[in-house]
């Protein structure tokens, strides 16, 4: 990693759409409750470590954070979430369940819809001096912002309601311990 993405990440101004950590193996359940965390993935263990790691990086590094960083009611991203950032600094938002359906077989109009809601998102510009942090799902392939692996990161740079976003970088959680050197 280079030095000058650690210089502009500390002048804030990005968006970093985080993949939550490792979940468990199986699938969520058809009607699951997100209340009821048995009825979906939840975190692995190597997850939580992840997601205390993610958080501690960011810290080390001095990117500055916007709070509340915004996580999606799954159990997963709000536990990877208040893991990294600590459950007061969270903001449930549930466009990111919209989000997570974009993977699967949804009628076009709606798939149009979801993608500009979240493009919407995406153009706003985080307050001067901060980074906006978002912990969500991965994209199927060709679809949002593509695939990221657990804990994996992609890095926005907003421009505006309107004018669109450009794709920065996409770190791997390992990518951030070496991205000052």
């Amino acid at each position: 990693m280079n030095s000058c993405l650690l210089h502009c990440l500390r002048k804030g101004g990005f968006i970093l759409y985080a993949r939550h950590g490792e979940a468990t193996v199986g699938r969520d359940l058809p009607y699951l409750n997100f209340q009821y965390c048995l009825t979906q993935r939840n975190l692995s263990e190597k997850g939580r470590r992840q997601a205390i790691y993610y958080g501690e990086n960011l810290r080390y590094l001095q990117i500055p954070i916007k709070y509340p960083v915004s996580a999606s009611p799954f159990c997963r991203t709000r536990e990877t979430a208040h893991l990294a950032f600590g459950s007061c600094n969270v903001e449930v938002n549930p466009l990111w369940v919209e989000v997570y359906r974009l993977s699967g077989n949804l009628p076009s109009g709606d798939k149009i819809r979801i993608l500009n809601n979240l493009h919407s998102l995406l153009e706003r510009i985080p307050e001067e001096g901060r980074n906006q942090v978002i912990v969500a799902h991965s994209f199927a392939e060709g679809i949002g912002l593509g695939q990221i692996p657990n804990m994996g990161t992609v890095i926005l740079r907003p421009k505006g309601q309107g004018n669109g976003y450009e794709v920065v970088s996409q770190l791997s959680l390992e990518d951030w311990s070496t991205i000052d050197s």
